[in-house]
């Protein structure tokens, strides 16, 4: 006779199938590997190889006209001046190593309308800029494109460009870490439309199939909640399996559509707070990433109001960290400083604790102050690997602190 749990195992497993294939499917679990701090958009008529170059010297002389030490800095920000002078070498270095993340020629607002025939110049020159930098062994780990949207008076030139850009890259051997940002997104049909596009770039390119991936900008209140109540950016994900690489919070159109006055327009406000939210659950656990907004505040005219500048930006970009949200954009040279300075600060002061718990959970030993659970022993991994990837803590440093390599906790943040 048939033992009763295994037959009312086999009845759960029969009407499970299909929930348990979905769950599978949609929820692939977070995003591995390495990913930026940040975006930094330039205009597309602004984004030649001599532009981007220009972009991080004038971070680097920005840092050094204003907060040429580490007390300098420490007073512009706020923070410690022990805590600054640990990393206010690092933050040198990677303006001078690495000083751009990841970088977008923008076609969209930054850009505004032009004549087709200046649009297809600018885009040729950010293609022969993009190869330059190639060349230099300056081109960001991650490039791309902000596209016009697919909205109907945009759709045309959107599509125009996205093609001919995809062109270029792929002609110049250039898609690896190339990334595609499609703004301004008001509906799920615009994301399967995207995912229409994509799989026709891999046909028509010869590309294999799901190697083009895309961007959904969320700054419409349409994608967050559609007219039937549901909230639309998480269908948008679904909408396209596999290809939304990220959502992007867009800070100024999203608040703009909301009714907020300009000068109440930010990243902390609690309209920005709410999306936010919505957009971190609706990616939570599908292989997407998310991406915070921008800060316009971009005053550097003189010493007093850099340090304005970077002590705003920095508390944003930590406040960011503080709720996950690990990226977000730049809109000025100066701001690379406080995005560095913010995500060094924020992983170096995390290594004792995350490293300490760690290495309790992993040696499973007793009589620490928090007993962790593998979900979150896989988010300290996780942030550790964060810290290692931006250049805050060194290699040597996570596996003396953890006790194993960085390939071992590569594998447990997974």
């Amino acid at each position: 006779m048939s033992d009763f749990r295994t037959t009312l195992t086999a009845q759960l497993d029969a009407a499970l199938a299909g929930a348990d294939a979905a769950l599978t499917r949609d929820y692939p679990g977070p995003a591995t590997g390495r990913h930026p701090v940040h975006t930094v958009y330039l205009p597309a008529d602004r984004c030649t190889a001599e532009d981007v170059r220009g972009f991080a010297r004038t971070a680097r002389d920005l840092l050094a006209t204003y907060a040429p030490d580490a007390a300098e800095l420490a007073r512009a920000t706020g923070e410690s001046v022990d805590d600054v002078a640990e990393v206010y070498d690092r933050v040198v270095a990677k303006l001078e190593r690495e000083p751009i993340e990841d970088l977008r020629a923008d076609f969209e607002d930054g850009y505004g309308v032009r004549s087709d025939e200046a649009e297809d110049g600018h885009l040729a020159g950010v293609l022969t800029g993009f190869a330059d930098l190639a060349g230099t062994g300056e081109l960001p780990a991650w490039h791309g494109i902000r596209f016009k949207s697919f909205e109907a008076p945009t759709r045309a030139r959107g599509v125009h460009t996205l093609v001919d850009y995809q062109r270029g890259m792929a002609g110049a051997g250039l898609l690896a870490g190339n990334v595609l940002t499609l703004p301004k997104v008001t509906s799920v049909e615009q994301a399967a439309a995207m995912d229409t596009a994509c799989a026709a770039l891999e046909e028509e390119l010869e590309l294999p199939s799901g190697s083009v991936t895309f961007e959904i900008q969320v700054e419409t209140p349409q994608a967050i909640l559609a007219a039937d109540g549901s909230a639309s950016v998480a269908r948008m994900v679904h909408a396209a399996p596999g290809r939304v690489s990220s959502l992007v919070y867009g800070t100024y159109d999203y608040s703009a559509g909301l009714g907020i006055a300009a000068a109440y327009q930010a990243l902390d406000h609690p309209a920005a707070d709410h999306a936010k939210s919505v957009i971190q659950v609706a990616a939570a656990q599908t292989g997407t990433r998310i991406c915070d907004g921008s800060t316009n505040v971009v005053a550097f005219g003189d010493r007093e109001s850099a340090r304005a500048t970077w002590r705003l930006h920095a508390g944003l970009v930590t406040r960011s960290l503080v709720r996950g949200i690990y990226q977000g954009w730049d809109m000025h040279p100066g701001h690379l400083v406080s995005r560095y300075l913010a995500n060094f600060l924020f992983f170096r002061r995390a290594l004792p604790s995350a490293s300490a718990r760690l290495a309790a959970y992993l040696h499973q030993t007793a009589g620490g102050d928090v007993m962790d659970e593998p979900a979150t022993a896989r988010m300290l991994a996780g942030a550790l690997l964060r810290g290692v990837h931006c250049g805050a803590i060194g290699t040597d440093e996570a596996e003396s602190a953890c006790q194993i390599s960085v390939s071992e906790l590569a594998e447990l943040s997974r």
